[in-house]
């Protein structure tokens, strides 16, 4: 099994308060993240963005997989994450893929044959369709 890991560190209330976000390989190093940066324009990032980061980028090295043989010179991957209003809450509704591939050998009709494939089957996709993962949890209250 592999394991990666992210961490974020939290003070304050909701609106007033302040994070910092971690990933164990140092790209992201104590980035802030807030209200203003997840709900207004406010410098920094967000957990949507991040999650949007990480389906482009699985969703890429996917499809050049799928491709096999047909080595791309280029994927460009955007993920669009959208999150509206559910409830008391908010809710991530939908994460739209726009893709760009520069491959030879194929034509565009195998190329968005092999990108469904990627976007139905990479772990991101899958993870955020309600696939297998089992998310699990330990809680250390310290006062």
């Amino acid at each position: 099994m592999i394991n990666k890991t992210g961490s974020a560190k939290w003070t304050g209330s909701l609106k007033e308060g302040k994070g910092y976000v971690s990933t164990e390989s140092g790209a992201l190093d104590d980035q802030p993240y807030g209200f203003n940066t997840r709900f207004e324009d406010g410098a920094g990032t967000n957990p949507e963005e991040i999650i949007g980061a990480a389906h482009a980028a699985c969703f890429s090295m996917a499809l050049s997989m799928i491709l096999g043989e047909n080595i791309p010179d280029s994927i460009a991957t955007t993920a669009t994450v959208s999150m509206e209003k559910d409830g008391e809450g908010f809710a991530v509704k939908k994460i739209h893929l726009d893709v760009t591939g520069k491959v030879p050998g194929i034509t565009a009709e195998e190329f968005t044959k092999a990108a469904t494939t990627a976007k139905d089957n990479c772990p991101i996709s899958r993870l955020l369709m309600g696939g297998t993962a089992e998310i699990t949890m330990d809680a250390k209250f310290e006062g």
